[in-house]
């Protein structure tokens, strides 16, 4: 029997059967457009939580620091972590909320910088790390909920949480933020009486005496829309990999979508007229039809509510997805495309000629947001990095 060291490995195989490919040189060329959107006063966050919405985190997180953002936002400690095992130096943003004191040593060992959506939190902070010997203060976020009602203290509250940690040691004030729940929306109401809501709970905390070194309140949707939302940094995850949080958005910077998703053919056959295709003969062909097996499927990230509602491409063209999607494969309907043969590749997301199928159209069709259909695509997939980096130290390929 081969040892593994004698076989072949997977990580020299990536494309062997499916496989994610995210341009870097358009991941560099959003970041450069949404800096352009930017005043010199406004700092960039590109927000790599959940491995880069599906793109790779490390990769990422390297080309857009090297394209002009200077923070990098992320959900949970162990994202963090993963940017400093890879050598990424670039403040943290830990976006999650953490209370326990082994969350709360891991980030202070990784140098990593936490959201505050409490006082009981921040209290729970100032005491785990009065164990550290000499250290110096952990700079913290706070956060304020003007009306996502999601993490946060209550606006009202804001200058009293902000004088509980300017008291409390260890700690050190490092922004003060809140986050906007309709910013892509035409309609602005809702996210005006959210901005207002923190401009007062700012005015209150530097009637306090405390002036926050940095305020933030924009996500993709707020930076695209308005600069009045800029503040001294934006967040910025969707519109980093090309996509807009809402068409009427588009006109604002031209983005160009950073990832495609591909696998190959790995068989093909004629089926009669009345044949049921795939579990539960959802598809029952009308003619004698060229069938086509490719090796994706819902393990990997093809959501199976789009059985008989997709398209995918072949050489150029459109073709139907037919039958049920299954776990590792699903079947297409290749009457159109001549002599198809094993081993060609289908486009399932991206650009192939003059078509291309955007992860705007799944959501479309599946009544559901693109940032779902990003982050759905499982880790068995490996991720190809194409296009030119800004630095050679980049990578040319890496496993999502």
């Amino acid at each position: 029997m081969l040892s593994w060291e004698q076989s072949p490995s997977m990580a020299l195989m990536p494309r062997e059967r499916a496989w994610v490919e995210v341009n870097l040189s358009a991941i560099a060329h959003n970041v450069q457009q949404i800096c352009r959107l930017l005043s010199n006063q406004t700092a960039l966050m590109a927000v790599v939580k959940a491995d880069a919405y599906g793109h790779g985190a490390t990769t990422v997180a390297q080309t857009a620091l090297q394209a002009g953002a200077t923070w990098l936002g992320v959900a949970t400690i162990p994202e963090g972590i993963e940017l400093r095992e890879a050598g990424i130096h670039a403040p943290v943003l830990v976006l999650g909320a953490n209370h326990t004191p082994e969350q709360i040593r891991a980030i202070a060992h990784w140098k990593l910088q936490p959201t505050l959506c409490t006082p009981r939190q921040a209290l729970i902070f100032a005491e785990v790390l009065a164990e550290r010997p000499q250290s110096d203060p952990l700079p913290v976020h706070l956060k304020l909920d003007t009306g996502m009602s999601r993490l946060g203290t209550a606006w009202q509250e804001a200058a009293a949480f902000a004088q509980l940690v300017q008291r409390l040691p260890h700690l050190k004030l490092a922004s003060v933020y809140s986050h906007l729940a309709t910013a892509e929306d035409p309609d602005q109401t809702i996210a005006r009486q959210q901005q207002q809501r923190f401009e007062t709970a700012i005015a209150q905390i530097r009637a306090c005496g405390i002036h926050p070194p940095c305020l933030h309140l924009a996500n993709s949707g707020g930076t695209l829309s308005d600069p009045t939302f800029h503040y001294d940094l934006v967040r910025v995850g969707l519109a980093i990999y090309g996509l807009y949080p809402a068409a009427h958005l588009g006109a604002t910077a031209k983005l160009k979508t950073a990832l495609q998703v591909k696998a190959r053919v790995t068989q093909v056959k004629t089926i009669a007229a009345g044949t049921g295709v795939s579990y539960g003969h959802r598809f029952v062909a009308d003619r004698e039809m060229c069938l086509a097996v490719v090796a994706i499927g819902y393990a990997d990230g093809v959501p199976r509510n789009l059985s008989n509602s997709m398209e995918v491409l072949v050489r150029g063209q459109r073709v139907a997805q037919i039958g049920a999607v299954t776990m590792d494969q699903i079947m297409l309907d290749v009457s159109t495309v001549p002599d198809l043969q094993e081993g060609e590749v289908v486009t399932l997301l991206g650009q192939d000629g003059n078509q291309s199928i955007s992860a705007d159209d799944w959501a479309a069709t599946l009544g559901t947001i693109s940032w779902e259909i990003l982050c759905g695509f499982k880790h068995r997939l490996p991720r190809i990095a194409i296009g030119q980096a800004l630095s050679d130290s980049v990578s040319r390929r890496y496993e999502g």
